[in-house]
């Protein structure tokens, strides 16, 4: 039997799989293959190099610091995103919050990073590697349309793979997946809703057609693949843990309080339901 975890992106929401990671490391609970998207992806790779606490300690620390998240960064015409792109995958990792490379390695079913090729409009799954020690993948799955520049690997530019596979659960069933927990940010229920932001959005790269498509028609494709997930959860397919309400909490929110209630929601959560999940994953 093959288990897997999957984890969907929300920038700082995803401080609830920070929790989720916590509360399944303390229970020993770790599957045979890992996807997430976006900060899921940033956050979960944590999760592979066995770092208890890592991620709430990164969080906690610099969500305030401008060198991390500020709208100053994106003026920088070497950086042009809302994050400072070297501080956040390049000295936090290798100076100030290490990234254990070496116990990331021992981990054989490695972490694949859902992504959107700019040119095709489609999504694709590249495996973080450790070697990348400037975490480009990372960069590219987390690629927010305005908030980030595009991204390339091997000459072919990315964006956040939340556009066009917002919660790749149905690639890890593809993968040989029998069993698969998805780690979702948005309560039960939650679908988005049409937005103009979104189209004026999408004209902005109108150099990329099949990118504006895709872009054009991201909240269809995310209301989709939600009702799914809601219909593999009813046939016990795949588990999901979600929050329970996450109305008043932006994806940038610096608010700590709120940020560490839902981080805690993440964490009891989980562990309430650890037996569960040691059940369904066969007992590992």
């Amino acid at each position: 039997m093959k288990t897997g975890v999957v984890f969907e992106g929300g920038a700082f929401r995803t401080i609830f799989s920070c929790g989720v990671i916590d509360a399944l490391l303390d229970k020993d609970i770790f599957p045979d293959y890992m996807i997430g998207v976006s900060a899921g992806a940033g956050y979960g790779v944590s999760y592979a190099s066995r770092q208890n606490k890592r991620n709430v300690k990164i969080i906690m620390r610099y969500c305030n610091d401008p060198r991390y998240l500020s709208n100053k960064n994106i003026l920088d015409k070497n950086n042009r995103s809302i994050f400072g792109l070297d501080f956040v995958y390049n000295t936090v990792p290798n100076k100030l919050v290490l990234f254990d490379y070496d116990t990331y390695d021992k981990f054989s079913g490695g972490f694949l990073c859902a992504m959107t090729n700019v040119e095709t409009g489609k999504p694709e799954y590249k495996p973080y590697l450790s070697e990348d020690k400037e975490m480009h993948v990372l960069r590219a799955t987390c690629a927010l349309p305005l908030a980030f520049p595009k991204i390339e690997l091997d000459g072919v530019p990315y964006m956040d793979g939340g556009i066009t596979d917002p919660v790749p659960f149905q690639k890890a069933l593809d993968d040989g997946c029998d069993r698969v927990l998805v780690v979702a940010t948005r309560e039960a229920g939650y679908r988005k809703k049409p937005d103009k932001k979104m189209g004026m959005i999408a004209k902005l790269y109108n150099k990329y057609p099949a990118f504006q498509a895709a872009l054009e028609g991201f909240t269809q494709t995310y209301n989709a693949q939600m009702d799914m997930m809601d219909e593999y959860e009813k046939e016990g397919i795949i588990k999901v843990l979600r929050p329970g309400n996450t109305a008043g909490i932006k994806m940038m929110d610096k608010d700590k309080r709120k940020l560490l209630a839902l981080y805690n929601e993440g964490y009891n959560q989980t562990m309430r339901r650890s037996r569960e999940l040691e059940e369904f994953f066969g007992g590992k």
